[in-house]
C-alpha cells in the first residue's frame, strides 16, 4: 500500500512537470501575426528586409480575380513556422513600433528568404533579397501572378484615407 502512494504521487508529480514544460514551450512558440512579422509571446518581431501584403489588402490574380493575398501571406508564413525549430539573429535597433528587426530561421531555412522568393512578400528598405524577388517575379509565383499593390504603397494611401475621412 505504500508503495502505491509513492506511486501516485510520482504519477503526480510528473504531469505537474510535463503540464509546466509544455506551458513554457508554448509561450516560447513562435507565431505569425501577419505576413512579415512574428510573435513570440510578448516579443514582437519584423521580418528584415520584407514587406508583406497588409492582411485586409487584395490583389488580382492573371485572371484579374480578386483574392485575399494578404491572407494568404500569413497562412504561408504559419505553414513556415509549423512544427519547425525557429531561431532569429536580431539587429540592435527597432522599428518604430518598438519591433525587433530580424532575419529568422525554421529548421535553418530563412523566412525572409522564403517569402520573397516565393512571392508572398517584396524588398523592403533593403537590396538583400533583390534577386529572390526577381525570380518570384519572373516565374510568377505569389502576388506575381496578377496584379497588386506595393504594401509600403497599399499603407500610404490607407494612412491618406484615413486622414481625408477624419478631417470631413
Amino acid at each position: 500500500m505504500k508503495n502505491m502512494k509513492k506511486i501516485k504521487v510520482f504519477c503526480m508529480f510528473t504531469g505537474l512537470l510535463f503540464a509546466a514544460t509544455d506551458v513554457l514551450a508554448a509561450s516560447s512558440a513562435y507565431t505569425a501575426v501577419d505576413g512579415d512579422s512574428l510573435a513570440q509571446g510578448e516579443r514582437r518581431i519584423r521580418l528584415d528586409g520584407i514587406d508583406a501584403p497588409e492582411f485586409v489588402q487584395v490583389c488580382y490574380d492573371a485572371d484579374n480575380r480578386e483574392y485575399p493575398c494578404g491572407v494568404d501571406a500569413l497562412h504561408y508564413l504559419e505553414n513556415l513556422l509549423k512544427d519547425a525549430e525557429v531561431r532569429c539573429d536580431c539587429l540592435e535597433n527597432k522599428d518604430k513600433y518598438d519591433r525587433e528587426i530580424c532575419e529568422c530561421f525554421a529548421d535553418d531555412v530563412s523566412l525572409n528568404k522564403t517569402m520573397i522568393f516565393t512571392g508572398y512578400a517584396v524588398t523592403y528598405r533593403s537590396d538583400k533579397y533583390i534577386a529572390d524577388e526577381q525570380n518570384a517575379k519572373e516565374h510568377k509565383r505569389g502576388i506575381w501572378r496578377g496584379k497588386f499593390m506595393r504594401p509600403a504603397l497599399y499603407r500610404a494611401l490607407e494612412r491618406m484615407q484615413n486622414k481625408d475621412a477624419a478631417e470631413k
